[in-house]
């Protein structure tokens, strides 16, 4: 019987086409968000082996299997993939599409087609993306920040990899639209505002800041193309323009973008610690005005990657006050996250360990942000590796440890199969011990002043490079073990009830897998997603 309930879900129910081609037009949100996923997981892997090169060339100190060239390419390669094919749509398009319609009581988005167009958008930038590092004269080695005047001179392909990035914005963009309507229309009767769970909050919050910052990076990479094209004079100083320009520009979007990657993780937190707490959430609403309150504020801290550029001194202290009082909503979500475990009945189940994980990432990334939020510490560590660190703290350690809490929580319900979970907490210890391996000692040799964006360096950093190499050593073995876990239970784990964790939102009330149009009927919310005893 509960295999039957496989053979009736999402995963097994054909369209007018059968095969890969039905899953290619198909406008089911649940197998829209798994395309992303497949899609998403192959790009990060790339992406990590390049970010495994650059280790093995840091490894010493010195050229050892790279040229300056080569590494400036494979770094501008890494960044981009990571940031616009990995991280920005990472969790939003993922699991927003497959868990939001059913968290709110929907059958589908909004707008369905627009759904399945925004990821063949996805895609499409992706192919520019890749295509941009073998067309031209090489790989573009600006950086994924295209920092002008450099990405307006430079010979290598920069305007593919700036419009792979302008495409991928129209995909972000849709999305948010996307789900701004469905979650102004779509939600189940009796589901107010204020009855919804809190994992929808963050998508919407994260949706307006994709649907108001995107164009602005778009018009700007615009800027670049139209710089390369016609000697216009936007930022080149030779030709009138200002390079501080570009930098405004970009950062206006670029760090709102930190949200779009966070505010999810943030969500899926918020949604794993109550189940495994078996309580409920505390603080419901200053979770959700935090979140709010981060998509508003943070459209205003973006002076703050600037200190150095040559602003006045009011602006500074400006930007860096903001930056201070955006880290409070922040804090709000961390001391509510530990009050809803306190008293809790904790499970320890692999989904807990890497939101354990995540919480403390994010806690060394939020407080070392305050590091680069301060003027006077930002100009010693400004441009070093304590600022990589920092970065990957928040990206990786945030993002990524809260995606591997939202692929191991909602598993069961995707594939209505369990997977092993010794295999599961083996790889949560691997790639936890092999990213604080990796990056902790990059704070250290950063305050030190290691540079960042070098491919060689003074003897006295080795010992953080070599330490930070068998770093990412451990971190992919624990990927690899994660992988096979995953893959391997998605075909022929244990079969998995509807609700395996007992967990209180919409999702857990249908089956597992879901059906095509997830309800049989709507349900009727009389009570909080979080009405645990």
């Amino acid at each position: 019987m509960e295999v039957s309930a496989i053979d009736n879900s999402f995963l097994k129910h054909g369209t007018k086409y059968k095969g890969i081609l039905g899953w290619l037009t198909s406008t089911d949100h649940k197998r829209i968000g798994l395309m992303y996923m497949y899609a998403i997981m192959i790009f990060f892997v790339v992406g990590g082996l390049l970010g495994g090169l650059m280790r093995l060339e840091l490894f010493r100190p010195g050229q050892d299997i790279m040229t300056a060239q080569t590494y400036n390419a494979v770094f501008t390669v890494h960044g981009v993939i990571m940031i616009f094919l990995v991280v920005i749509p990472g969790l939003a398009a993922v699991f927003g599409n497959i868990l939001m319609p059913i968290m709110i009581g929907a059958r589908d988005v909004s707008f369905p087609k627009l759904n399945l167009f925004s990821f063949y958008i996805y895609v499409i930038g992706a192919i520019l993306a890749i295509l941009s590092q073998f067309l031209g004269k090489g790989a573009p080695d600006t950086g994924w920040t295209f920092y002008a005047p450099y990405s307006t001179d430079t010979n290598t392909n920069v305007v593919a990899a700036v419009l792979a990035a302008f495409v991928l914005g129209f995909s972000s963009i849709l999305t948010g639209l996307n789900f701004i309507v469905t979650i102004h229309r779509l939600r189940a009767p009796g589901m107010t505002w204020f009855k919804m769970p809190l994992f929808p909050w963050s998508l919407y919050a994260t949706a307006w800041i994709q649907l108001l910052a995107t164009p602005i990076v778009g018009i700007t990479l615009l800027m670049i193309i139209a710089e390369r094209w016609f000697k216009i004079g936007f930022f080149d100083p030779n030709l009138g323009g200002d390079p501080i320009l570009f930098q405004h520009l970009f950062w206006i979007y670029s760090h709102p973008a930190v949200y779009i990657m966070i505010l999810p993780a943030m969500g899926v937190i918020t949604e794993i610690i109550p189940t495994f707490s078996q309580k409920k959430v505390f603080g419901y609403k200053a979770i959700v005005f935090s979140s709010v309150a981060i998509a508003a504020v943070g459209y205003l801290v973006w002076g703050h990657h600037m200190y150095t550029a040559g602003m006045s001194t009011t602006a500074r202290w400006f930007f860096s006050l903001l930056t201070f009082i955006v880290a409070v909503p922040s804090a709000i979500k961390v001391f509510n996250w530990i009050s809803t475990m306190y008293k809790g009945s904790i499970n320890l189940k692999p989904p807990f360990y890497f939101t354990m994980a995540f919480v403390f990432n994010f806690m060394i990334g939020g407080l070392t942000g305050l590091v680069l939020g301060s003027l006077a510490t930002d100009i010693h560590v400004h441009d070093t590796a304590f600022v990589v660190a920092h970065f990957h703290y928040i990206i990786f350690g945030g993002m990524g440890f809260a995606f591997l809490a939202a692929i191991h929580y909602w598993f069961p319900k995707i594939y209505g199969r369990m997977y092993n979970n010794k295999l599961a907490n083996t790889s949560c210890a691997f790639i936890f011990g092999g990213f604080t391996l990796l990056y902790f000692p990059q704070f250290i040799i950063g305050m030190q002043g290691m540079p960042r964006r070098y491919f060689d360096y003074l003897p006295q950093y080795e010992w953080g490079q070599v330490f930070s190499f068998f770093g990412a050593i451990v971190l992919a073995i624990g990927v690899i073990i994660m992988l096979f876990n995953l893959f391997k239970s998605a075909r022929k784990g244990e079969i998995a009830g509807p609700n395996p964790w007992g967990g209180k939102t919409l999702e857990w009330t249908i089956a597992s897998p879901p059906t095509v149009e997830n309800f049989e009927e709507i349900p009727v919310i009389t009570q909080g997603p979080y009405e645990y005893k």
